[in-house]
């Protein structure tokens, strides 16, 4: 089944379900979450050393390798057309000899192993009794030793999701890859300090039908694995690979999204690229251009455009480099045809030789059909006829050295026929604006094979049932206690995916009359500090405990809490006493408010040109400082003080 090629793409704000629904939108999720063990994977370097020191460095050079059946994997064969040069950054410290592949792998890290089989419990999957290890081929450089070691830790799961249930098609464990540095023209750069560290990929069937639902699985998920404590979190630590097709489309693979806030917009960016390709194959069958009766020429243009005021390409010709145009029959106006957001099928062809014939400079072609088209009408005039081209042709310009040149000429031909066909089975990387661009072919089969350093691992029964007697507090059964306690939503939304939920049901452990308190704390303060980086895990029951007190002795205002609590996480080494003491009433407020507020009529006078509102405000800051009565004397009370001195000073 097609989708309606007649329907129009609404905003992206203006999208429904029922508008996804008539395109056949599907989607899937792959979710690559790092575990927090001390170890890598297959060695014994330790794991979250990050580090921008260097010790050495190392270059190599990648090529493909025949699979087990004698056939080339797609991705391999076009990353080996990039002829990249891969230098790797290393640090003594958090790399050795295996990750180079100068020593056999060491047994696989037994703790990396129980957090895998705890999350493959929560997703309900049917665990293997016998882990095999097997070899996947990457040639972007990204491994130093071309493959990366992967294995199943269970299949065929599923977690309740909305009104229905999601199904997870498989759990994998995997060394993570190096932290790109660079990648300019033929060189790329990597650190080695994640390289190793364990890595479970989660796979769901696609079976999420909006862009909001994809962002939706994904929380659900990444709550469900940060519910067990053993995964690290913060920047990098969780990358999400997203799947999407349209009806009549083809499965496109959204690499790496960094934030799931990012998920919405680049489905909904490729649902519409897909649709608007398939648009262009219509157009083009129209014309009677198909895979087999496509054509197109190419010629040395240097000739024609040395003299151009088109900076690119006088700059690169200045440099000793060509120029070169290639001819798409029958393609006017396909170029400019849109796919994304503010992106057309032009981009499409920028893409492909950016990445492969590594010409990286933006921009790095010109066409015909742009409305910006760079050079003069003559010199494209000159072009045509040079081409034996005509008014139904568009044309392609690219610059670069003689190599590069031959790469981008063919890049651009494959990518033109592909347009006869359709969508392209690609791996996509987000940008900024949800938009997405080329990033490689999509692997295939041919790209995995055993590996046969590793022996198979037994999973015993006993391990199993002792990983699942500590299994954490599922989320969706975190949100119904709490919604049994009468929360809000919103609070429940804050609790419920939080570091500070163990706090909140240890003080309800002890102090159940609280819980007004607490949430109002968590909302007003903590959450708030959380977010900062605050050492708010020192606040514990205990602390809690002789706040609570300390108020029911009434020896403590209550907006004192967070004056107190503030203190303490800033030096937690004094003990919660200390802080207490600090914002503890001593009986001569009463006597230096007076003054204080005594002051401040006096001084208001060389503040005439401000409100009393704002003198107001002003003086209660100074009177609440770190050196004054803050948390001491109820601010209130400070606030009525002022206003009767302020208001009796205006009437007069």
């Amino acid at each position: 089944m097609t989708a309606p090629l007649d329907f129009t793409f609404k905003s992206f704000e203006e999208m429904t379900p029922a508008d996804y629904a008539i395109i056949g939108l599907k989607a899937g999720l792959e979710i690559h979450q790092q575990l927090k063990t001390r170890r890598k994977l297959f060695c014994r370097c330790p794991a979250g050393c990050y580090t921008h020191e260097v010790d050495a460095e190392i270059l190599r050079h990648m090529r493909p390798t025949l699979s087990e059946l004698g056939e080339y994997d797609g991705t391999a064969l076009m990353e080996f057309k990039t002829k990249k040069e891969i230098v790797y950054l290393l640090k003594n410290e958090s790399v050795c000899t295996y990750e180079m592949d100068d020593a056999p792998p060491f047994e696989m890290d037994p703790e990396a192993i129980r957090i895998a089989l705890e999350v493959s419990l929560l997703y309900n999957l049917n665990l293997v009794s016998e882990i095999h290890i097997a070899r996947k081929q990457y040639l972007d450089g990204s491994i130093p030793t071309g493959f990366q070691r992967t294995t199943i830790l269970g299949v065929d799961g599923e977690v309740p999701f909305k009104n229905r249930t999601l199904h997870i098609i498989q759990l994998g464990l995997e060394e993570d890859s190096c932290r790109e540095v660079s990648d300019v023209g033929h060189r790329i750069t990597f650190r080695t300090d994640r390289l190793g560290m364990p890595l479970i990929e989660t796979v769901t069937y696609p079976e999420l039908t909006t862009p909001e639902e994809v962002a939706e699985a994904a929380e659900l998920l990444s709550s469900l694995v940060r519910s067990t404590g053993h995964v690290r979190t913060g920047a990098g630590a969780a990358r999400e690979d997203v799947n999407v097709s349209i009806n009549g489309g083809t499965r496109i693979e959204i690499k790496g999204v960094p934030s799931i806030k990012r998920i919405p917009r680049l489905v909904y960016n490729e649902a519409r690229r897909q649709h608007n390709l398939l648009k262009i194959r219509e157009e083009l069958k129209s014309r009677n251009i198909t895979p087999e009766t496509f054509e197109h020429g190419h010629a040395d243009v240097t000739g024609i455009l040395h003299d151009t005021s088109y900076i690119p390409i006088r700059q690169a010709v200045k440099e000793g480099k060509h120029v070169a145009a290639v001819r798409l029959k029958g393609f006017k106006g396909i170029l400019a045809h849109p796919t994304q957001e503010h992106t057309f099928f032009g981009q499409e062809i920028s893409d492909r030789v950016k990445v492969i014939a590594c010409l990286m400079d933006h921009p790095n072609i010109l066409h015909s059909d742009s409305t910006d088209p760079g050079i003069s009408r003559g010199q494209w005039n000159r072009i045509r006829k040079r081409l034996r081209g005509n008014g139904e042709d568009s044309f392609v310009v690219v610059w670069g050295s003689n190599e590069d040149l031959q790469t981008a000429i063919q890049e651009i031909a494959i990518r033109a026929k592909e347009a006869t066909e359709g969508v392209p089975s690609e791996t996509r990387q987000a940008f900024r604006d949800g938009t997405q661009g080329f990033e490689r072919i999509l692997p295939g089969a041919n790209r995995m094979y055993p590996d046969t350093d590793e022996p198979p691992i037994s999973i015993p029964d006993e391990m199993v049932e002792t990983v699942r007697a500590a299994l954490p507090e599922t989320p969706w059964k975190r949100v119904e206690r709490l919604r049994e306690l009468g929360l809000d939503d919103t609070t429940i939304e804050i609790l419920a995916d939080s570091a500070l939920l163990p706090l909140f049901d240890a003080v309800m452990a002890q102090y159940d009359n609280r819980m007004d308190f607490m949430v109002k704390l968590i909302r007003r303060d903590l959450r708030g500090w959380t977010r900062r980086g605050r050492p708010v895990k020192r606040i514990d029951a205990d602390v809690m405990g002789a706040l609570f007190d300390s108020l029911r002795s009434g020896k403590l205002l209550p907006e004192a809490v967070t004056y107190i609590l503030d203190a303490f996480l800033d030096a937690p080494e004094s003990g919660i006493q200390a802080a207490i003491e600090r914002f503890t009433p001593t009986g001569g407020e009463k006597a230096e408010l007076d003054r204080l507020v005594g002051e401040a009529k006096h001084l208001q006078h060389d503040l005439k040109s401000v409100t009393r509102q704002g003198r107001q405000r002003y003086f209660m800051g100074q009177i609440l400082s770190d050196n004054g009565l803050r948390g001491r004397v109820a601010a209130a009370i400070v606030a009525e003080r002022l206003w009767e001195v302020m208001t009796g000073d205006d009437e007069r």
